[in-house]
């Protein structure tokens, strides 16, 4: 009697430690400053520490290079990035789901823009020209207006001045363009309003829209427990359109997604 009891304890205790919770981190690429990026993503980190029954702790980096060097350090259990950057810590991280938005839904884009006094109307005016780019990891701050210059057999590497943005801020480039600080600008469409409050209004203008992208990607650390794995793709297929989490995120919703998805990606920057 006194074994079989010992045993069901034993038995009891394991499965008590096997579906205990964890303490994880969780990271987004800083494309916003921090008191924008903490009000977007802080309803996520709740809501997944209330659906999964891990507790989540927001993270904050400093840019786009710091960011990408705590992911591929393991020090992020789940992170939220642009396509790119996935692609450059997919040895580290996986994807588990993609991000709808908008007319392009799992797909997004970047733009061109310049003041509406600079003469440029179209990609050969850009040649010579200083272009403020977000970064050289921005998906639809970079890699889609390269892409859109590579099908016009153009290098924008080659034939622009290309300069980064302040802390890679979409807004930052916006406001250089406005002011007449560079020629031309490169951001992602859906940032086009961001720096209204900051600039003269009719001060710049879309001179291209550019190549779609598969849109950003949330990952988990390639060593997470798989059923805390799926728990955290359960909890983000559950969310729409309609819920407080998907507002302050700014997005529609998530769609299931594997790392053959960003392979476009790979071929672009290949």
């Amino acid at each position: 009697m006194k074994k079989s009891l010992f045993w069901a304890l034993l038995l009891l205790c394991l499965s008590i430690r096997s579906v205990s919770a964890e303490n994880y981190k969780f990271s987004m690429l800083p494309r916003y400053f921090p008191e924008k990026l903490t009000a977007m993503t802080s309803p996520l980190v709740d809501y997944l520490s209330l659906e999964t029954g891990n507790k989540f702790e927001l993270i904050l980096t400093d840019n786009f290079a710091d960011y990408e060097n705590q992911v591929r350090k393991g020090n992020f259990a789940i992170s939220y990035e642009n396509p790119l950057v996935y692609v450059n810590v997919a040895a580290t991280h996986e994807v588990i789901a993609t991000a709808l938005k908008g007319k392009g839904k799992d797909k997004f884009r970047g733009i061109i823009i310049a003041r509406p006094d600079s003469g440029i109307t179209n990609f050969s005016d850009l040649k010579g020209k200083k272009v403020m780019i977000v970064s050289a990891t921005s998906a639809g701050g970079f890699l889609s207006q390269k892409l859109s210059f590579q099908k016009l057999g153009l290098d924008v590497n080659r034939d622009c001045d290309l300069v980064e943005a302040t802390a890679n801020r979409q807004e930052n480039v916006i406001i250089a363009v406005s002011i007449g600080e560079v020629d031309a600008g490169f951001i992602r469409e859906s940032a086009l309003h961001q720096a209204d409050e900051f600039i003269t209004p009719g001060s710049v203008k879309i001179i291209a829209e550019t190549a779609w992208l598969p849109n950003w990607a949330v990952s988990v650390n390639r060593n997470l427990p798989t059923e805390h794995k799926e728990a955290l793709r359960t909890a983000l297929l559950k969310l729409n359109k309609e819920d407080r989490v998907m507002q302050a995120m700014e997005l529609d919703g998530f769609k299931p997604a594997k790392d053959s998805d960003y392979d476009v990606i790979r071929q672009v920057i290949n």
